[in-house]
């Protein structure tokens, strides 16, 4: 866990100081809406489609039990006794009062916390593997890096005015578990024929209004110069840029018009003019970043105990989450657990401010007080003894945070829609139930097998429609709620796009279109070991597209009893 400097301390409270004139003088009427618009923004400040909505960063998704304990405070003191754990690996409150908010970021102070950076055209909250520091293919610990970007990006007066907002990837393992291909800047952690560190760089990538996979613009980078590479990057984009349309200022657009061989070219030109300079880095300063951060003491542990290798036989629940929820971990003995946020019936991504403390509860006993959010919307508790797994499962059960199926149908991605969001073009959480409600058989979920789906409200991607093997987007048809289905997206080295299958579909059919998927896939498949993706991929978008929308098509027969029974 990172623990603050001095410095670090001082820029949230003045941070929270600024603000708190900031809105008093907005509310007496002495700012303009407009004056005050970019000034909430750089604090993580919205307004949605009935209130305002605060954007808290957790940085690189890591969280001390003490933080989440705070943000529990929050939810229930001046939001409505939940908070929403976000895509970016941060957590938005749907329902402060503008005149709290203040408040809220003093509170956040208290636990070395804030929201700066959340929002506005600037370099947002970088992320990363929710399982940094405990995989065992990890080249680098990333949450290192993170932070080295975090601090070189915080306030940079070069960066506070980008044509458009920036996101960073990190991922220190040769899997990729950050999606770093389909972000602004996207790195990737390797070492070259001598065994040295750095990173392989992709920029332009990004998912929205216009999808595209990142290009990979230097193989590999030196660790040295990681910083004044990206700076290069950035100089480059504020510079060529576009500020004139919003819809065509990302990078990715920047990067496609040029194409990546002339904007590698350009970065290149402008890093000779700041390579081997003052941001190179050097062996201290890494050092000084990771003596910031708590680590826990790993004990030499025995084989697990007979308890719990009996437990994984007689009992199917129990083997079932650790099959799962339970993920290998670098140290004998230990392993990482995820907890689900997505239990049927609730919105994806949503914890209570009672199951907040409780978590925090559980990371203080099994987890050395730390724990991740996911971008796909979990808590990890990533430092679990085996032998406290049995314990652990039995508590996250009660709390309603023990659904087995992490990599499932029913671990759907989902930003908050039209519930709550301003630029929704339709809802995505009575989908994401309804979808939840009609493979809730966990029989039948695990006979389908690993499958990715995500669903947006709008074209901004915010649950990243575009990367899930299924993907579902809001969209407005004559004022009407509909959702367009695609096919065909993944995250991770083999990272892809979506393919669009055919017309929208109405609210209720949703349900239908996406078994009648499920079907086909099933019944085409070579065995149990090949996933819809890879079904996809060998018999292409067509079939599906005929099994959806076509005429004279003769659905498949199910089958498995459990396909049958649902």
């Amino acid at each position: 866990m990172y623990v603050y400097d001095e410095i670090d301390q001082r820029i949230v409270e003045q941070r929270v100081t600024q603000f708190r004139d900031q809105t008093r003088r907005f509310l007496a009427g002495v700012l303009s809406e407009d004056d005050f618009r970019p000034l909430r923004l750089q604090n993580g400040l919205y307004i949605q489609r009935y209130a305002p909505m605060l954007r808290v960063a957790i940085p690189y998704g890591l969280l001390s039990s003490r933080q989440l304990r705070a943000l529990a405070h929050i939810a229930r003191t001046w939001d409505k006794d939940y908070g929403h754990f976000s895509t970016r690996q941060n957590i938005q409150f749907n329902w402060p009062r503008l005149e709290d908010v203040p408040d809220i970021l003093a509170h956040l102070a208290t636990v070395q916390m804030h929201a700066i950076q959340t929002s506005g055209n600037c370099i947002r909250n970088t992320t990363t593997d929710h399982f940094a520091g405990t995989a065992p293919d990890e080249i680098v610990d990333p949450l290192v890096w993170c932070e080295l970007i975090r601090q070189w990006s915080t306030c940079h007066p070069e960066f506070a005015y980008l044509p458009r907002k920036f996101k960073i990837a990190v991922s220190g393992a040769e899997h990729d578990r950050a999606a770093v291909q389909v972000h602004d800047i996207g790195l990737q952690a390797r070492r070259d024929e001598k065994g040295e560190i750095g990173f392989r760089v992709l920029a332009g990538g990004g998912l929205g209004r216009t999808p595209i996979i990142g290009a990979v613009i230097r193989e590999f980078l030196p660790w040295q110069h990681l910083l004044t590479y990206l700076d290069a990057i950035l100089r480059v984009y504020n510079r060529y840029g576009r500020r004139d349309n919003k819809y065509r200022a990302r990078i990715k657009i920047l990067v496609k018009e040029l194409t990546p061989e002339v904007f590698r070219r350009k970065v290149e030109e402008e890093w000779i003019h700041l390579k081997d300079g003052p941001a190179t880095l050097i062996p201290e300063e890494i050092q000084r970043i990771e003596r910031r951060f708590i680590r826990p003491q790993y004990r030499k542990l025995d084989l697990p105990e007979a308890g719990y290798t009996l437990a994984l036989v007689r009992d199917n629940g129990f083997a079932n989450w650790v099959r799962r929820n339970v993920h290998p971990h670098k140290v004998a003995g230990y392993a990482a657990v995820t907890l689900s946020l997505k239990k049927t019936g609730v919105a994806p991504g949503d914890a209570s401010a009672a199951q907040m403390d409780a978590v925090a509860d559980l990371a203080d006993r099994y987890s050395f007080g730390e724990l991740r959010v996911s971008h796909e919307q979990n808590l990890i508790l990533s430092d679990v003894r085996q032998n406290d797994l049995l314990a652990l499962w039995q508590e996250a059960k009660a709390l309603g945070l023990a659904t087995p199926n992490i990599g499932l149908i029913t671990n759907i991605i989902a930003c908050p829609g039209g519930d709550f969001c301003s630029l929704a073009n339709a809802k995505s959480i009575p989908v994401a139930e309804a979808i939840q409600r009609r493979f809730d058989d966990l029989d039948y979920q695990h006979d389908i097998g690993e499958l990715d789906l995500n669903i947006s409200g709008c074209m901004n991607s915010c649950g990243h429609h575009h990367i899930g093997h299924i993907g579902i987007l809001g969209v407005d048809k004559q004022g009407q709620e509909y959702y367009q289905i695609s096919i065909g997206g993944a995250q991770g080295n083999e990272a892809s796009l979506g393919k669009v299958l055919g017309p929208s579909v109405s609210q209720a059919e949703v349900p239908d279109v996406i078994e009648k998927l499920i079907e086909l896939y099933l019944a085409r498949r070579d065995s149990e070991a090949e996933r819809f993706i890879d079904v996809v991929r060998r018999i292409g978008v067509e079939p599906f597209k005929e099994c959806v929308y076509g005429k004279s098509h003769q659905e498949p027969a199910p089958r498995s009893r459990s396909l049958a029974a649902a």
